[in-house]
Parts: structure tokens; C-alpha cells; sequence
């Protein structure tokens, strides 16, 4: 009897094992204060929800199903502390840059600048962080983790923006994280809706294909790509590239994506080159409808209207960027610049550079204090944001602006 009794109980603690599963709750609390010159009206104060992270609160679960198989899942859920919603809107508001609200900038005689307004306005409206009001805004995926690789499916990370962040010194962190000089029109596709992803992880080696299906469609507003990492302790390097197409099936951003670090002396050095194209910017056939059903337009001078907004939207640039991390204690320092190189007759170039700092109380709480410079040159018009959300435009073209942000951040 005692023999039967010892072998259930062995017989359940094998079947406990196999079929092992947790769930983890997990979140960032980050907020502070953030003061910005160059804006309209001049210096602003903001309490802001996001300097060096994003305020998220997520689940992940893990269920090992044995023979080297496990099953996962996240879901990540948008914060902004300081209001309680689940959305935000730049510094600048509705403000779009000059380039695209003055009829003389857009190619278009003076008296269509009511029309421009209008466009204006309606495009203004549309900026910002989930302004839809999803629940899953950040991340949502399944996926199945078996001795050959990862299926995922879901809203991800894209494999580019995943090389971004891997090798921008700031780690996406603050207004001085690469992507903050570019971050209007986006100069990469941070997540995707609808994707589904294949991922192998060997060691310091990773990479991805990822598929975005355009809700059913094979062709519009599709998404494609791919990326390949080496992270060691002493050095790291990877390339990632997307490219989708917009609502129209006709091809649109495009990035591409390399980086690296290696130590040297008590920290280590970050670089980043990034090439962004868009020549078919998604989102504006809506925009073009209505241009040029308009009776008051007509439809020749309404498609003229819609060309330029299309032409002002366009993106053809080089991103660089590079700084250096040490970490002594608790003390971390970041110094960090990057320059985005507009191709395009615009020419709306723009620089950030500036010093960053943390002390770690503990592995969950610290404290950030952040100085950036944003050199905005020609048609450049870029205000820093942080992590959490975009800075959006300065007063006008060619004005400069300056951000010092003083946060606290907790993680559990």
C-alpha cells in the first residue's frame, strides 16, 4: 500500500512538472518633470508621464509543455500617470511643422492657404499615442516556443525598431534616444498589428522574420521584416530592415537599421546608422477623397492640394547617432548624440545632444535627471519629447529648444 501511495504521489508531482506554468504581473511607474524652451507661448512646464520609460502595466505567462515545446503570452497595457488615460498628444498639441501649413512652403499659391488650414487642422488632430484607445496599445501576443525557434502572433515590436533600440545608447530612454529627432512622420514602425513572427535565439545570437497581414490583405498596408543581433558583454552588432505598404498597396516607409557597441574603459560605446524612405506616405487617400470631391476646390486644384501634403510628407533621410554609458554603483551616465540628415527639397535637419543621469536606489527604483539640446537647421522644426510620448514642433522653423526633465521611476 505504501508502495501504490509512493508511486501516485511520484506519478503527480511528473505530471505537476510537465505541465508547469506561471504568470507574471509586471509594470514601469515613471513620471516627472519636464520644461521645454522654443515652444508657441514660449518656456513650458509640463508634469509628464514617461522620461525614461513609458508607464506600462503587463502580464506574461509561460506554460512548459515539455519534449523542449512552451507555450507564452504578453499583454501590455499603456499608462499615462499623469492624467490616468491610455493616451497622449505632443507638447505642441494639434501644431503641425511650418512645412506643413504655409501654402508658399507646400508649393501652392497664397490663396489657397484656407484650404491648407484645413488640412491642416484635420491632420493636426491625428497626432499622438493611441489616441484610438486601446487597451493592448503597447503589446499583445501568443506564441509557441519549440526546439526549432519561436512562432508569435500578435502586436510586436518590429525587427527594426528592435535594432534600433538594442543599440541606441539611451536604450529608447528620455529626449535623448535616437529615434526623438525623427519620431514625426516616424522614421521607423516601433509596433505592428495583425503580425506574425518567427524568432531564434541561440546564445548571444538572435533574429527575427516578421509578417504584418494588412487585416486579410496581401497587399495593402502590409509589413515585412526581418533583423539579426550578436550581444556579448565586450561587444555587439546588428542590422534590422522593415518596409510596408500603405492602404493603397503602393510601397511606403522603409528602414534600415544598423548598430554596435563595444566596451572601453569603464563603459561602453554605442553607434547607429539608420536610412529611412517613404516616398507613398500611408494614411492619406481618405485626405485625397475629400480634397477632391470638394466643391469648393474642384478636382484639379484639390489633387494639387493633396499632392503637396503627400510631397511635404514624404521622408528620405540618414540618422546617426552614438554616445557612451558607464555605470559605477548606482550611479549611471549617459552622453548621447544623434543627427537626422534630411534628403528631401525641405531639408529639415536636426540635431540632439545632452547628458543624462541616474541613481539606482535599488534594482526597482531610481532616480533621472535629463539635459538635451534639439538644433533644429533650414525647415527643422523637432521639440524633444521623452520616452513616454513625442515633443512635437517649436514655435517655427529653424528654432532651437532645450529640455530638462527631473523624474522618479519604478519598476515591479
Amino acid at each position: 500500500m505504501k508502495r501504490i501511495l509512493a508511486l501516485t504521489a511520484l506519478a503527480a508531482a511528473s505530471s505537476a512538472a510537465f505541465a508547469q506554468s506561471s504568470v507574471t504581473v509586471y509594470g514601469i511607474l515613471d513620471g516627472g518633470v519636464s520644461q521645454v524652451t522654443g515652444l508657441r507661448g514660449g518656456t513650458k512646464t509640463f508634469l509628464v508621464s514617461g522620461i525614461m520609460d513609458g508607464s506600462r502595466l503587463g502580464f506574461r505567462g509561460n506554460e512548459d509543455l515539455g519534449g523542449g515545446y512552451r507555450a507564452l503570452f504578453t499583454m501590455e497595457h499603456r499608462m499615462e500617470i499623469d492624467t490616468g488615460g491610455i493616451n497622449n498628444r505632443p507638447l505642441s498639441g494639434s501644431q503641425l511643422p511650418d512645412r506643413l501649413t504655409n501654402a508658399t512652403l507646400l508649393g501652392l499659391p497664397t490663396f489657397l492657404q484656407p484650404a491648407v488650414d484645413n488640412v491642416a487642422a484635420a491632420l493636426g488632430s491625428t497626432i499622438g499615442v493611441n489616441l484610438a484607445n486601446n487597451m493592448w496599445d503597447r503589446q499583445v501576443f501568443v506564441g509557441l516556443v519549440t526546439p526549432f525557434g519561436a512562432g508569435l502572433a500578435g502586436r510586436q515590436y518590429t525587427p527594426a525598431y528592435e535594432v534600433s533600440a538594442s543599440f541606441d545608447v539611451m536604450g529608447t530612454q528620455s529626449s535623448l534616444a535616437a529615434g526623438q529627432v525623427a519620431s514625426f512622420p516616424p522614421s521607423v514602425d516601433i509596433r505592428v498589428s495583425n503580425a506574425v513572427a518567427y524568432r531564434i535565439a541561440q546564445g548571444p545570437f538572435s533574429a527575427s522574420l516578421m509578417y504584418g497581414l494588412g487585416e486579410g490583405s496581401t497587399s495593402t498596408g502590409r509589413m515585412v521584416g526581418g533583423m539579426a543581433m550578436y550581444k556579448a558583454d565586450a561587444f555587439g552588432a546588428g542590422i534590422g530592415y522593415n518596409t510596408r505598404n500603405n492602404e493603397r498597396g503602393d510601397k511606403a516607409l522603409s528602414s534600415l537599421v544598423a548598430g554596435g557597441y563595444f566596451a572601453i574603459g569603464p563603459g561602453a560605446l554605442y553607434g547607429q546608422y539608420a536610412q529611412v524612405k517613404d516616398d507613398n506616405p500611408a494614411g492619406l487617400s481618405a485626405l485625397r477623397a475629400s480634397l477632391v470631391s470638394n466643391p469648393q476646390l474642384g478636382p484639379v486644384i484639390g489633387g494639387q492640394v493633396a499632392d503637396a501634403f503627400t510631397a511635404a510628407l514624404r521622408q528620405d533621410g540618414r540618422l546617426y547617432h552614438g554616445g557612451y554609458k558607464m555605470v559605477t554603483g548606482p550611479h549611471t551616465v549617459y552622453l548621447a548624440a544623434t543627427s537626422y540628415d534630411d534628403k528631401r527639397p525641405n531639408n529639415a535637419d536636426t540635431m540632439s545632444y545632452g547628458v543624462a543621469y541616474t541613481y539606482s536606489f535599488s534594482k526597482r527604483t531610481d532616480v533621472n535627471a535629463v539635459l538635451t539640446h534639439f538644433n533644429n537647421k533650414n525647415l527643422g522644426q523637432a521639440a524633444p519629447g521623452q520616452a513616454g510620448f513625442i515633443g512635437g514642433v517649436t514655435d517655427r522653423a529653424g528654432t532651437d529648444s532645450n529640455s530638462v526633465a527631473l523624474g522618479l521611476r519604478h519598476r515591479f
